[in-house]
Protein backbone atom coordinates (compact mmCIF):
# COMPACT_ATOMS: atom_id res chain seq x y z
CA UNK A 1 0.00 0.00 0.00
CA UNK A 2 3.10 2.32 0.95
CA UNK A 3 4.08 1.62 -2.42
CA UNK A 4 1.25 2.38 -4.54
CA UNK A 5 -0.39 4.59 -2.55
CA UNK A 6 2.60 7.16 -3.83
CA UNK A 7 2.07 6.94 -7.09
CA UNK A 8 -1.78 6.40 -7.40
CA UNK A 9 -2.95 8.54 -4.20
CA UNK A 10 -4.98 7.27 -1.78
CA UNK A 11 -8.78 6.10 -3.12
CA UNK A 12 -6.80 4.64 -6.31
CA UNK A 13 -4.52 2.29 -4.39
CA UNK A 14 -7.96 1.19 -2.75
CA UNK A 15 -9.71 0.80 -6.26
CA UNK A 16 -7.23 -1.08 -8.06
CA UNK A 17 -6.71 -3.32 -5.45
CA UNK A 18 -9.92 -4.51 -4.79
CA UNK A 19 -10.43 -4.27 -8.52
CA UNK A 20 -7.86 -6.74 -8.94
CA UNK A 21 -8.50 -9.17 -6.25
CA UNK A 22 -12.08 -9.03 -7.91
CA UNK A 23 -10.59 -10.14 -10.90
CA UNK A 24 -8.67 -13.18 -9.41
CA UNK A 25 -11.46 -14.60 -7.53
CA UNK A 26 -14.00 -14.12 -10.06
CA UNK A 27 -13.14 -16.98 -12.36
CA UNK A 28 -12.54 -19.65 -9.58
CA UNK A 29 -15.76 -18.58 -8.17
CA UNK A 30 -17.25 -19.38 -11.47
CA UNK A 31 -14.72 -22.84 -12.09
CA UNK A 32 -16.02 -24.12 -8.61
CA UNK A 33 -20.02 -23.27 -9.73
CA UNK A 34 -20.95 -20.70 -6.66
CA UNK A 35 -22.31 -18.00 -8.78
CA UNK A 36 -25.90 -18.68 -8.02
CA UNK A 37 -24.78 -18.55 -4.14
CA UNK A 38 -23.34 -15.28 -4.87
CA UNK A 39 -26.09 -13.72 -6.30
CA UNK A 40 -28.82 -15.18 -3.52
CA UNK A 41 -26.73 -13.30 -1.27
CA UNK A 42 -25.46 -10.43 -3.20
CA UNK A 43 -26.92 -7.33 -1.02
CA UNK A 44 -25.48 -9.04 2.51
CA UNK A 45 -22.42 -9.70 0.91
CA UNK A 46 -21.51 -6.62 -1.04
CA UNK A 47 -22.01 -4.88 2.26
CA UNK A 48 -19.44 -6.90 3.92
CA UNK A 49 -16.85 -5.49 0.99
CA UNK A 50 -17.84 -1.81 1.83
CA UNK A 51 -17.07 -2.46 5.86
CA UNK A 52 -14.30 -4.98 5.19
CA UNK A 53 -12.58 -3.63 2.24
CA UNK A 54 -13.55 -0.40 0.51
CA UNK A 55 -13.99 1.83 3.54
CA UNK A 56 -10.43 0.52 5.29
CA UNK A 57 -8.56 -0.18 2.43
CA UNK A 58 -9.12 3.65 1.32
CA UNK A 59 -8.09 4.37 5.22
CA UNK A 60 -4.96 2.60 5.51
CA UNK A 61 -3.91 3.51 1.91
CA UNK A 62 -4.19 7.50 3.06
CA UNK A 63 -2.83 6.86 6.84
CA UNK A 64 0.53 5.54 4.81
CA UNK A 65 0.85 8.64 2.83
CA UNK A 66 2.16 10.07 5.90
CA UNK A 67 2.67 7.63 8.69
CA UNK A 68 5.43 4.57 8.73
CA UNK A 69 4.29 1.34 8.03
CA UNK A 70 5.00 -0.14 11.44
CA UNK A 71 2.87 2.48 12.88
CA UNK A 72 -0.29 1.59 10.69
CA UNK A 73 0.86 -1.90 11.94
CA UNK A 74 0.60 -1.56 15.42
CA UNK A 75 -2.58 0.13 15.09
CA UNK A 76 -4.04 -2.75 13.05
CA UNK A 77 -3.23 -4.70 15.63
CA UNK A 78 -6.57 -3.27 17.96
CA UNK A 79 -8.57 -4.65 15.28
CA UNK A 80 -9.64 -7.58 17.73
CA UNK A 81 -10.69 -5.10 20.51
CA UNK A 82 -13.28 -3.40 17.83
CA UNK A 83 -14.41 -7.16 16.64
CA UNK A 84 -14.76 -8.11 20.65
CA UNK A 85 -16.82 -4.48 20.83
CA UNK A 86 -18.45 -4.80 18.29
CA UNK A 87 -19.63 -8.25 18.77
CA UNK A 88 -20.63 -7.48 22.37
CA UNK A 89 -23.01 -4.59 21.03
CA UNK A 90 -24.09 -6.29 18.09
CA UNK A 91 -24.33 -10.47 19.11
CA UNK A 92 -24.87 -9.93 22.29
CA UNK A 93 -21.61 -11.92 23.30
CA UNK A 94 -20.72 -10.50 26.63
CA UNK A 95 -17.12 -10.02 27.34
CA UNK A 96 -16.01 -11.64 30.41
CA UNK A 97 -13.98 -9.84 33.29
CA UNK A 98 -10.79 -10.95 31.81
CA UNK A 99 -11.70 -9.69 28.31
CA UNK A 100 -12.90 -6.10 29.42
CA UNK A 101 -9.58 -5.90 31.50
CA UNK A 102 -7.94 -6.47 28.12
CA UNK A 103 -9.87 -4.08 26.24
CA UNK A 104 -9.13 -1.45 28.45
CA UNK A 105 -5.70 -1.91 28.26
CA UNK A 106 -5.70 -2.31 24.67
CA UNK A 107 -7.31 1.07 24.17
CA UNK A 108 -4.81 2.67 27.08
CA UNK A 109 -1.78 1.46 24.50
CA UNK A 110 -3.58 2.95 21.67
CA UNK A 111 -3.85 5.97 23.87
CA UNK A 112 -0.37 6.30 24.16
CA UNK A 113 0.75 5.68 21.25
CA UNK A 114 -1.46 8.12 19.61
CA UNK A 115 -0.47 10.59 21.99
CA UNK A 116 3.12 10.74 20.93
CA UNK A 117 2.42 10.00 17.18
CA UNK A 118 -0.41 11.74 16.05
CA UNK A 119 -0.46 15.90 15.31
CA UNK A 120 -2.83 17.34 13.47
CA UNK A 121 -0.70 20.02 11.97
CA UNK A 122 0.34 19.22 8.63
CA UNK A 123 3.52 18.49 7.13
CA UNK A 124 4.90 20.24 3.98
CA UNK A 125 2.73 17.61 1.67
CA UNK A 126 -0.24 18.66 3.33
CA UNK A 127 -0.33 15.80 5.21
CA UNK A 128 -1.20 15.26 9.24
CA UNK A 129 -0.17 12.45 10.88
CA UNK A 130 -3.15 12.59 13.33
CA UNK A 131 -5.37 12.13 10.52
CA UNK A 132 -3.94 9.26 9.58
CA UNK A 133 -3.94 7.69 12.74
CA UNK A 134 -7.84 8.27 13.51
CA UNK A 135 -8.38 6.63 9.33
CA UNK A 136 -6.43 3.57 10.93
CA UNK A 137 -8.47 3.07 14.17
CA UNK A 138 -11.74 3.89 11.46
CA UNK A 139 -10.42 0.86 9.26
CA UNK A 140 -10.19 -1.02 12.52
CA UNK A 141 -13.77 -0.57 13.50
CA UNK A 142 -14.74 -1.47 10.30
CA UNK A 143 -13.08 -4.71 10.41
CA UNK A 144 -14.68 -5.55 13.76
CA UNK A 145 -18.16 -4.87 12.11
CA UNK A 146 -17.96 -6.53 9.36
CA UNK A 147 -16.92 -9.57 11.13
CA UNK A 148 -19.61 -9.87 13.28
CA UNK A 149 -21.97 -8.82 10.47
CA UNK A 150 -20.56 -11.71 8.50
CA UNK A 151 -20.76 -14.49 11.45
CA UNK A 152 -24.43 -13.39 12.05
CA UNK A 153 -25.74 -13.25 8.48
CA UNK A 154 -23.20 -15.34 6.23
CA UNK A 155 -22.83 -18.17 8.13
CA UNK A 156 -22.33 -21.39 5.85
CA UNK A 157 -21.57 -19.77 3.04
CA UNK A 158 -18.87 -21.00 1.16
CA UNK A 159 -15.58 -18.55 1.63
CA UNK A 160 -14.70 -18.65 -1.76
CA UNK A 161 -18.41 -16.74 -2.39
CA UNK A 162 -18.13 -14.21 0.43
CA UNK A 163 -14.27 -13.27 -0.59
CA UNK A 164 -15.46 -12.60 -4.22
CA UNK A 165 -18.30 -10.82 -3.76
CA UNK A 166 -16.92 -8.58 -1.21
CA UNK A 167 -14.10 -7.58 -3.51
CA UNK A 168 -16.43 -6.77 -6.84
CA UNK A 169 -18.80 -4.86 -4.03
CA UNK A 170 -15.74 -3.28 -2.67
CA UNK A 171 -14.82 -2.37 -6.33
CA UNK A 172 -18.18 -0.85 -7.28
CA UNK A 173 -17.89 1.31 -4.51
CA UNK A 174 -14.81 2.23 -5.34
CA UNK A 175 -14.77 2.57 -8.98
CA UNK A 176 -16.08 6.40 -9.62
CA UNK A 177 -13.23 8.01 -6.73
CA UNK A 178 -10.31 5.71 -8.68
CA UNK A 179 -11.43 7.36 -11.49
CA UNK A 180 -12.35 10.88 -10.49
CA UNK A 181 -8.97 10.91 -8.55
CA UNK A 182 -6.79 9.05 -11.07
CA UNK A 183 -3.14 10.27 -11.57
CA UNK A 184 -2.44 12.45 -14.41
CA UNK A 185 0.82 10.69 -14.58
CA UNK A 186 1.30 7.27 -15.30
CA UNK A 187 2.28 5.12 -12.59
CA UNK A 188 5.12 3.13 -12.72
CA UNK A 189 6.03 -0.36 -13.24
CA UNK A 190 7.23 -0.89 -9.17
CA UNK A 191 3.99 0.70 -8.11
CA UNK A 192 1.71 -1.90 -10.24
CA UNK A 193 3.58 -4.54 -9.44
CA UNK A 194 3.17 -3.70 -5.40
CA UNK A 195 -0.71 -3.37 -6.53
CA UNK A 196 -0.99 -6.75 -7.80
CA UNK A 197 0.71 -8.79 -5.09
CA UNK A 198 -1.56 -6.78 -2.87
CA UNK A 199 -4.38 -8.00 -5.23
CA UNK A 200 -3.84 -11.37 -6.16
CA UNK A 201 -1.95 -12.21 -2.64
CA UNK A 202 -3.41 -10.24 0.66
CA UNK A 203 -6.49 -9.93 -0.33
CA UNK A 204 -7.51 -12.50 -3.04
CA UNK A 205 -6.09 -15.51 -1.05
CA UNK A 206 -6.06 -14.10 2.09
CA UNK A 207 -9.65 -13.15 2.27
CA UNK A 208 -10.27 -16.92 1.14
CA UNK A 209 -8.51 -18.09 4.75
CA UNK A 210 -10.19 -15.29 6.27
CA UNK A 211 -13.60 -15.89 5.37
CA UNK A 212 -13.51 -19.87 6.03
CA UNK A 213 -11.34 -18.71 9.80
CA UNK A 214 -14.81 -16.65 10.46
CA UNK A 215 -16.98 -19.31 9.79
CA UNK A 216 -14.78 -22.04 11.83
CA UNK A 217 -13.62 -19.97 15.01
CA UNK A 218 -15.84 -16.84 15.07
CA UNK A 219 -15.44 -13.44 14.80
CA UNK A 220 -13.49 -12.66 17.80
CA UNK A 221 -10.39 -15.50 17.02
CA UNK A 222 -10.46 -14.84 13.30
CA UNK A 223 -9.87 -11.17 13.80
CA UNK A 224 -6.55 -12.45 15.95
CA UNK A 225 -4.08 -12.81 13.06
CA UNK A 226 -3.78 -8.76 13.18
CA UNK A 227 -1.37 -10.36 16.05
CA UNK A 228 1.38 -10.88 13.51
CA UNK A 229 0.96 -8.17 11.29
CA UNK A 230 3.02 -5.79 12.81
CA UNK A 231 5.63 -7.71 13.23
CA UNK A 232 6.38 -8.28 9.78
CA UNK A 233 4.95 -4.73 8.84
CA UNK A 234 7.93 -3.33 11.30
CA UNK A 235 10.69 -5.55 9.67
CA UNK A 236 9.46 -5.40 6.04
CA UNK A 237 9.71 -1.35 6.68
CA UNK A 238 12.98 -1.35 8.00
CA UNK A 239 14.60 -3.46 5.50
CA UNK A 240 12.65 -2.32 2.24
CA UNK A 241 11.57 1.45 3.38
CA UNK A 242 14.78 2.19 5.60
CA UNK A 243 11.65 3.15 8.33
CA UNK A 244 13.05 3.65 11.94
CA UNK A 245 11.26 2.28 14.95
CA UNK A 246 11.73 3.73 17.89
CA UNK A 247 11.53 2.53 21.18
CA UNK A 248 8.13 3.64 22.52
CA UNK A 249 6.61 2.51 19.30
CA UNK A 250 7.85 -1.11 20.54
CA UNK A 251 6.34 -0.70 23.80
CA UNK A 252 2.83 0.76 23.01
CA UNK A 253 2.47 -2.52 20.81
CA UNK A 254 3.48 -4.74 23.51
CA UNK A 255 0.57 -2.90 25.43
CA UNK A 256 -1.43 -3.00 22.57
CA UNK A 257 -0.72 -7.15 21.85
CA UNK A 258 -1.42 -8.04 25.33
CA UNK A 259 -4.59 -5.94 25.57
CA UNK A 260 -5.97 -7.98 22.33
CA UNK A 261 -4.73 -10.82 23.68
CA UNK A 262 -6.93 -10.60 26.71
CA UNK A 263 -9.99 -9.19 24.78
CA UNK A 264 -9.73 -12.25 22.01
CA UNK A 265 -9.70 -14.57 25.49
CA UNK A 266 -6.14 -16.18 24.23
CA UNK A 267 -5.33 -15.33 27.90
CA UNK A 268 -6.90 -15.36 31.02
CA UNK A 269 -6.37 -13.60 34.20
CA UNK A 270 -5.54 -15.53 37.06
CA UNK A 271 -8.18 -15.20 39.85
Amino acid sequence: MRLGGQEFGALPTAGVRVAIAAAFLLPLLLWRGQGRELMRHWQKIFFVGLFNSALPFACFSYALLSISTGLSAILNATVPLFGALAAWVWLKDRPSASRITGLVIGFVGVALLAWDKASFTPDAAGQSSGWAVLACLLACLSYGISASFTKRHLAGLPSLVTATGSQIGAALCLALPTLWLWPARAPGASAWLALLALGVLCTGVAYILYFRLIENIGPARALTVTFVLPVFAVVYGVIFLHETVSLWMLLCGLVIVCGTALSANLVRLVR
